[in-house]
């Protein structure tokens, strides 16, 4: 289960630097966090939800982690735009006896996003080749 206040570098910002976020609400398998300093003008949230369809061997469990972000405009001063990203894990829970092919498959999708090559670092300022390519629509 989550802490009710994710503050201790459980998520770092493209520099590196720790965002602290406090549980808002849990209702069912959502829970919402808002980041501890926001500007009720620019909102802020991180959501961890889970769906399950299915029984017995033909169950399914898809799990989301996501960051919503409002932020100025770029272009003008006075518009506010969205920012959204997120992760999700559709896995047949009914097939599985282990969660060892859930983890690789995750780790392979981060691997890929934040590293280069044969780099163990994680980089925080999304040079890793899946990140250039979400940022820059780059193929």
């Amino acid at each position: 289960m989550l802490s009710n206040t994710l503050v201790t570098n459980e998520v770092k910002n493209a520099s590196g630097t720790e965002v602290e976020f406090g549980r808002i609400s849990s209702i069912g398998r959502t829970t919402e966090f808002a980041q501890v300093s926001e500007n009720p003008a620019y909102p802020h949230r991180l959501k961890v939800s889970h769906q399950e369809s299915g029984t017995g061997l033909n169950k399914r469990r898809r799990s989301m982690v996501r960051i919503d972000k409002n932020v100025q405009s770029g272009t003008d001063s006075v518009t506010i735009t969205p920012i959204s990203a997120y992760i999700v894990l559709d896995t047949p829970v009914g097939h599985l006896i282990s969660s060892t092919e859930e983890k690789n498959t995750l780790a392979e999708l981060l691997s890929f996003c934040a590293s280069l090559g044969a780099s163990t670092t994680i980089l925080y300022d999304c040079t890793g080749n899946g990140a250039v390519c979400l940022i820059d629509g780059a193929l």
